[in-house]
């Protein structure tokens, strides 16, 4: 197990030593998509996809707050 864990860093290294130069994250990014990938499953059946466009638009107006 460790050795496979050793091989899955080296493997990895250069994006991991890369974090450490430019420390950029697509954490927000990520949550967003998530968000929307939610939005999407409660909305199902809905017709309305111009109302949708604009919840997604909401989303990144308000950074702490969940659209539903």
């Amino acid at each position: 197990m460790l050795k496979k864990m050793a091989r899955s860093m080296a493997f990895h290294r250069f994006g991991i030593l890369a974090y450490y130069d430019y420390s950029i994250s697509t954490g927000s990014l990520e949550g967003a998509n998530n968000k929307i990938k939610t939005m999407k499953r409660q909305a199902y059946g809905f017709r309305d996809m111009e109302f949708f466009k604009l919840t997604i638009m909401a989303i990144h107006e308000t950074p702490h707050t969940s659209v539903v």
